[in-house]
Formats: structure tokens, sequence, C-alpha cells
């Protein structure tokens, strides 16, 4: 069922180290309207639309996320590849530092590692895609806001991207919650 490409959704070439940014973006990752609770949300939620129509888009759309996982993990190691510990420890990331060194770890802005509870699959197609509908609206929020933190532009690209794919996957979520509000 999966196919993977090995290629990122948009290109991520950051050439120049930011350490504030990186505290940041990683939040895209672990924090609570980060891409891998969407991508595990939609997978768990899929097994119980109730239809083909429902199931394939939550698992197209968990799937993507996935992929939005793989860019934002780019990021943050492109933001930190060159940084020495000292440089870590002054950005606060110190003690990030100690767990992770420089490594890929989903964790919020503040440090709070990913939790799944931040995410609910509750049986019930309507109460589930209006959870979807928020958390995309979160995400796009929390893009708006890293895109307002960023300098770079070799940053900012990519943020937009994923921006844009959040008012993308809350379109999809509206036709299906709509589709299913006239039918259950």
């Amino acid at each position: 069922m999966y196919k993977y490409v090995k290629k990122l959704n948009y290109p991520v070439n950051i050439k120049k180290k930011d350490l504030r940014m990186a505290k940041y973006v990683i939040t895209q990752l672990g924090g609570y309207a980060g891409e891998l609770g969407a991508a595990l949300r939609y997978f768990s939620q899929k097994f119980t639309m109730p239809d083909d129509k429902g199931r394939a888009l939550l698992n197209d759309i968990a799937t993507e996320e996935l992929g939005h996982c793989e860019m934002i993990g780019t990021i943050f190691s492109q933001l930190v590849a060159d940084a020495t510990l000292e440089e870590m420890e002054a950005a606060g990331l110190g003690s990030y530092f100690t767990d992770h060194k420089k490594g890929v770890y989903p964790i919020d802005a503040s440090g709070v590692p990913f939790n799944a509870m931040v995410f609910a699959s509750t049986g019930n197609p309507l109460v589930d895609l209006s959870e979807d509908l928020a958390a995309e609206m979160k995400a796009k929020a929390t893009y708006e806001n890293l895109i307002d933190l960023a300098t770079d532009e070799d940053l900012i690209a990519p943020l937009l991207f994923l921006r844009q794919r959040e008012v993308v996957h809350f379109n999809r979520f509206k036709e299906l919650y709509d589709y299913y509000k006239n039918k259950y």
C-alpha cells in the first residue's frame, strides 16, 4: 500500500545554521499540532470511517503527513548541522543535546516529548473529522508563527509549502465532513 519515494515533498536546502529556529521548528514534529500527531491521528481514525471514500482520504493524508515529518526532520538537521556543543547550550538546546545529540526526536518547542494524548480517535466519523479540521487549523497557525519568526528564505520556503498543505488538508476534510453530515 505504501510507496516511498526517495525525495522530499518539497526541497529543503538550508545553508545557514540557526539554532533558535531549530528549537522552534522541532515542535512541528512532536508538538501538539505537529506532523507526527497528525499522521498517527489520521491513520488511526481511518479504520472506523464508514466507507472506502473516508478510509482512502484519511490514509492518503496520513501518508503525506509522514512525508512532512521527514521534511521537519530534514529542516531541523540542517539547522543544527554545524553547531558546536557550546552553541547548542547557548541556544537552550543543552538538554536536547544531552539526550539526543543532534538526532531528530519528537518534542515541542518547550522540550516536552511527543505524547499520543494530543489526538483522539473516537470511532465517530463526524467527531473525528471535526478534530481533524481543528488540527489542520492549529498546524497552519503554528506554521504561520514559525514563518513570522524566520528570517532565512531557505527556511521560509518549505514552511510556506507545509502551511499550504494544511489548507489543502482542511479543505479535503471539510468536503468529507459535509458528505458524511448529510449521509449519517
